[in-house]
């Protein structure tokens, strides 16, 4: 990966970069970023809009943050394994059990959009029956806008057992359609 401030001192000048642990190594709940502002005048402008409205991290989040970045190689090199295998579960379970469903492949993401058109159901039906049918809390495409009515986001980033079960719980509700 090759950040964009790197191209050029216009580049640099002229950009924002965001990074946080939560993301990249999977950890939740840390409430702990980085942003990098090299432009002095666009740093005091982010400072003077976040004012009062974005709280600073707290301290374990950042001691969490320090640690990822500083020791958590070889936990990133087995999370990456783990939700690729995660990605190819699922991959294999909705050409196999459920091809109504069409996975859409992520490109550095655990995040997977699910176009669900072809059951048929409008968004609000989709979002009762992912959540009272399958029992599956999904986020709605309908949230990112009108093209994504028909559309479900799911994260693979968790235990592989709860990624059976969530499936299981799709495919036992498809059925009944």
């Amino acid at each position: 990966m090759t950040p964009i401030a790197t191209l050029s001192k216009e580049f640099e000048q002229n950009s924002i970069t965001c990074i946080s642990p939560s993301k990249t190594f999977n950890l939740a709940g840390l409430y702990a970023s980085a942003i990098i502002i090299p432009n002095a005048k666009h740093r005091r402008q982010f400072h003077e809009a976040r004012r009062g409205i974005v709280p600073g991290p707290n301290v374990f989040g950042l001691i969490a943050m320090e640690a990822a970045y500083m020791n958590g190689d070889e936990w990133l090199e087995q999370l990456l394994v783990y939700l690729n295998g995660n990605l190819e579960y699922l991959l294999t379970f909705f050409v196999r059990k459920l091809p109504r469903i069409k996975v859409i492949k992520p490109e550095g993401t655990y995040l997977v959009w699910l176009d669900c058109r072809e059951l048929g159901l409008f968004p609000e039906d989709l979002k009762r029956f992912m959540k009272n049918d399958a029992r599956v809390a999904l986020d709605e495409g309908s949230l990112f806008g009108p093209s994504g009515a028909g559309f479900a986001r799911m994260n693979i980033a968790c235990p592989r057992s709860t990624l059976i079960e969530a499936l299981k719980r799709l495919e036992t509700a498809v059925n009944t359609i």
